[in-house]
C-alpha cells in the first residue's frame, strides 16, 4: 500500500472519530495541543502524523492510539 493511501485511511478514521464526538477540527486541535490547522491537514492526507501527534489526538478523543490506526493494513 502506498504512503498516500495510508494517509488517506488515517485521515478518514480521524474524521470519523472526531465527528462521532461532535468536535470541530479546531476544537480537537486545541484539546490535543496541536496547531489549529493540523487536524485538517491530516484529514486531507496532506501530511503523515508523527507518533507524538497520534498519541495526543488519541488522548483528546479518549481512544487508544491503535484506534486511529485501525484501518491501516
Amino acid at each position: 500500500m502506498r504512503i498516500h493511501e495510508q494517509r488517506k485511511l488515517f485521515g478518514k478514521r480521524l474524521r470519523e472519530l472526531r465527528l462521532a464526538q461532535d468536535l470541530s477540527q479546531e476544537k480537537l486541535a486545541e484539546m490535543a495541543d496541536l496547531h489549529r490547522n493540523y487536524v485538517g491537514i491530516l484529514e486531507r492526507a496532506q501530511q503523515s502524523p508523527s507518533l507524538d501527534a497520534i498519541c495526543k489526538l488519541a488522548h483528546a478523543l479518549k481512544v487508544r492510539p491503535a484506534e486511529l490506526l485501525s484501518r491501516l493494513p
